[in-house]
């Protein structure tokens, strides 16, 4: 009994070791790309929450113009808010002075608290949704990502944007407002330099997600924004690209899963079931396929069943 419990503590030790080796100082070590003139992107990995990432699992960028910074999307912690602060301080002494949110989902806003005083634009449906769900996405990366996440709390966008073309010091920052990965996404495009900042409406190399996807307005925004004129592409999620076939792997995807989710349902299939669908060998190199397909479903069959299967009021 008591080499159990010395092993269990032993275990147990190891693991919190291990875990502090990973957080390194909880320093998410952010490096800036330039992907264009005044243009940088903070690269994040493309995986899944854990304490070993931080959560830093998403794009973020940033532009200098001749009237300071813009920064769009503020990651997921304030952590990692007050390290991109810090990491923008290293290319220029300019102020920040908007932040642009492209959509609600945490990792993308809870690094709002380190630009308190800064104005935080988001679209009025994205203002709705951080005010709704923020508090439950904050204890759910908790949970994922542990102390990473200290200190950190909702601190909602202080004013709502419009769609239009805002020019600032030099830079004509059109902004759009989609549905698709969420029922408010907002892209970014800089006609000064050919940037686009898709959000989420695109994952590079990286298998999308779907809690709160609409699959239908997915696709018609996908075929919206493959019409837009831009040289670079900064996707939510995965490297940054010059590629527009980038647009063609997410709506391929997204036919796909439409598709297989539809006949799934007509043919019967519980959630298991479809979960053990063969996955096509063109997709395996986005990561984190097999998990997101099961989530997919977990998120979106019900609704394919009830499409499918008329209800019976008795």
């Amino acid at each position: 009994m008591k080499t159990t419990i010395k092993f269990f503590v032993f275990a147990v030790l190891f693991f919190i070791v291990i875990n502090v080796a990973y957080a390194r100082d909880f320093n998410y070590q952010l490096s800036a790309k330039k992907v264009a003139d005044n243009t940088y992107v903070f690269v994040g990995k493309t995986e899944d929450f854990s304490f070993s990432n931080g959560g830093n699992i998403v794009n973020t960028g940033f532009i200098v113009t001749s009237k300071g910074v813009v920064v769009i999307d503020t990651g997921p912690s304030l952590r990692y808010g007050q390290q991109m602060k810090e990491a923008i301080s290293t290319l220029t002494d300019k102020k920040i002075i908007a932040v642009y949110l492209t959509h609600h989902h945490p990792d993308h806003f809870l690094g709002n608290q380190a630009f308190i005083g800064v104005p935080i634009y988001a679209l009025a449906g994205t203002v709705n949704n951080i005010k709704n769900e923020g508090a439950a996405f904050t204890d759910n990366l908790y949970l994922m990502v542990g102390d990473w996440m200290r200190g950190t709390d909702v601190y909602e966008p202080t004013q709502s944007v419009e769609p239009g073309i805002i020019p600032i010091g030099g830079h004509d920052l059109e902004i759009f407002s989609y549905e698709g990965h969420t029922n408010s996404d907002m892209a970014i495009l800089d006609h000064s330099t050919g940037v686009l900042f898709s959000g989420d409406l695109v994952f590079h190399n990286r298998t999308l997600t779907t809690p709160h996807a609409n699959i239908a307005e997915w696709k018609r925004t996908l075929k919206t924004i493959k019409n837009l004129s831009f040289t670079v592409l900064v996707p939510g999620h995965g490297a940054v690209s010059k590629n527009k076939d980038v647009l063609d792997q997410v709506l391929d995807y997204l036919v796909w899963l439409d598709m297989s989710l539809t006949q799934a349902a007509e043919s019967g299939l519980s959630m298991a079931e479809t979960m053990e669908i063969e996955l096509p060998k063109r997709f395996m190199s986005n990561t984190l396929l097999k998990k997101e397909f099961s989530r997919s479903i977990i998120h979106l069959y019900s609704g394919y069943e009830n499409k499918v299967f008329a209800r019976i009021n008795e």
